[in-house]
């Protein structure tokens, strides 16, 4: 028996009166082929064991046993990491999937949700109150981890990013002891979760504060590629003067520009506000009409599905000048697949209402997030995707400002941290997780190392 055998059968004998609701998987097993997959199909690795768990006790005691026997825990909830950090090579996946359970208040707009929910679970419950809870743009996403590098999608403009909507959290932390983490009770945790990733612990609750919402307009015009210049020149233009209600988008290929504008205010500034984002130039296409939140927030499902293969660098820009435009036009007239791309989000609005201190996440300063992503089937064209996503990235991040959102980046690695904090939220972060995770138990994820000199007095 191997170490990954070894591994195995101690964890399923210490978990064996756990209860039904904990299920554990091996390589043995028929089932454990499909649950190793993680979204990102070029990620392919062979854990010890998978550990589906149905309670905080389960979890608790998969900490521990991971702790124990040396093995490395990787969480996964939606399993979107672009890296696959939801996963490993030889140790545990922790698989919250199992509790998934969202409650909700319509009176007090408080939703308690378990930490393996996914986005279209939060979505879907607050819908019939017209309650949402801001957050990111595909519905397969994991709550978890997204909230915890920050979750920006079509309404943080309006109403900040996830984490501004948080209120508290419940997570095991590496000793495998339940915390609770809030603005009252360990403060400087609760700063470090929002948007310092799952290096303190395992979040098994979020509380979020739910906002209410009405009818929403959508409008999105597809460009050719001989506009693409005057377009996005153009579109430079209208979002300087957007109103927070606005959040606008740009999906740019080889072939096409695609504009997106999402109004969430009141109806009567419905078309006006969105109208001249369809008159940049003359659109191939055009798609304008009301659309429930829940239609909006499932539009990019198939497109990013699971088992496809992923890159992505992005960084925080704080205008699209000319040598933005020229970087985008050069890049992606290069790009390796039809459906590789540049996506621009604008930001603003209330994210850079909360000052870039209140939280780990860096980036409040930033008019839009950009990021390079190409998307492809084929294993074949791993090598050359990749170099793209790399080199076209590169560029980019080269004229773009300081800082990073971490939840968009395939590399890893110290220096991918330091630079997305900047030395004093790292250093502020490495002393964090010398109090809570002072052997690095959990750094399958965006790691924060812990500060030598404090960990070494604990």
């Amino acid at each position: 028996m191997g170490d990954g055998g070894m591994l195995l059968a101690r964890i399923s004998k210490e978990l064996e009166t756990a209860g039904p609701n904990c299920i554990i998987i091996g390589p043995h097993q028929a089932e454990y082929e499909q649950l190793r997959k993680v979204w990102n199909g070029m990620v392919d690795r062979r854990p010890a064991a998978i550990v589906r768990t149905g309670t905080v006790a389960h979890v608790a005691k998969v900490v521990q046993l991971a702790a124990e026997y040396g093995a490395l825990p990787a969480v996964r909830c939606g399993g979107h990491s672009i890296p696959g950090l939801s996963t490993g090579d030889d140790g545990i996946v922790l698989d919250l999937s199992a509790m998934n359970r969202v409650v909700f208040d319509p009176v007090s707009r408080i939703a308690e949700v378990e930490g393996g929910a996914l986005l279209r679970h939060l979505d879907v419950a607050g819908a019939a109150a017209g309650l949402v809870t801001p957050a990111g743009v595909i519905s397969h996403t994991g709550i978890a981890g997204l909230t915890l590098g920050g979750g920006m999608g079509w309404l943080s403009r309006r109403f900040g990013l996830t984490i501004d909507n948080l209120l508290g959290v419940d997570l095991i932390t590496a000793e495998g002891r339940a915390l609770h983490a809030s603005a009252d009770i360990e403060p400087e945790l609760f700063w470090g979760i929002r948007g310092g990733g799952g290096n303190f612990g395992v979040v098994t609750k979020f509380r979020f504060r739910m906002q209410p919402l009405g009818p929403v307009l959508v409008g999105r015009w597809k460009y050719p590629r001989p506009a693409f210049g005057a377009v996005l020149r153009g579109y430079r233009d209208l979002a300087a003067e957007a109103p927070r209600e606005l959040t606008t988008a740009l999906t740019i290929t080889s072939t096409a520009i695609a504009v997106s504008a999402f109004w969430s205010g009141s109806s009567g500034n419905a078309f006006a506000a969105i109208q001249p984002y369809g008159s940049l130039a003359r659109p191939d296409a055009i798609m304008v009409g009301g659309q429930t939140f829940l239609e909006l927030q499932s539009r990019n499902d198939a497109h990013f599905a699971w088992g496809r293969r992923y890159y992505a660098k992005g960084g925080f820009l704080g205008d699209i000048d000319d040598r933005v435009i020229n970087c985008l036009l050069d890049s992606i007239a290069t790009a390796p697949t039809p459906d590789s791309e540049f996506y621009v989000l604008q930001l603003g609005g209330a994210v850079s209402d909360v000052e870039e201190a209140a939280t780990a996440y860096s980036g409040r300063a930033a008019k839009f997030y950009w990021v390079a992503e190409p998307v492809w089937d084929n294993p074949m064209d791993d090598s050359r995707c990749i170099a793209w996503g790399r080199s076209a990235g590169g560029r980019m991040a080269a004229i773009s400002q300081a800082g990073n959102y971490l939840n968009e980046q395939a590399d890893t690695g110290k220096e991918v941290s330091y630079h997305a904090y900047g030395a004093e939220k790292y250093n502020r972060l490495s002393a964090l997780k010398a109090r809570f995770d002072p052997s690095n138990l959990f750094r399958l994820n965006q790691n924060i190392e812990p500060d030598p000199s404090l960990a070494a007095a604990r």
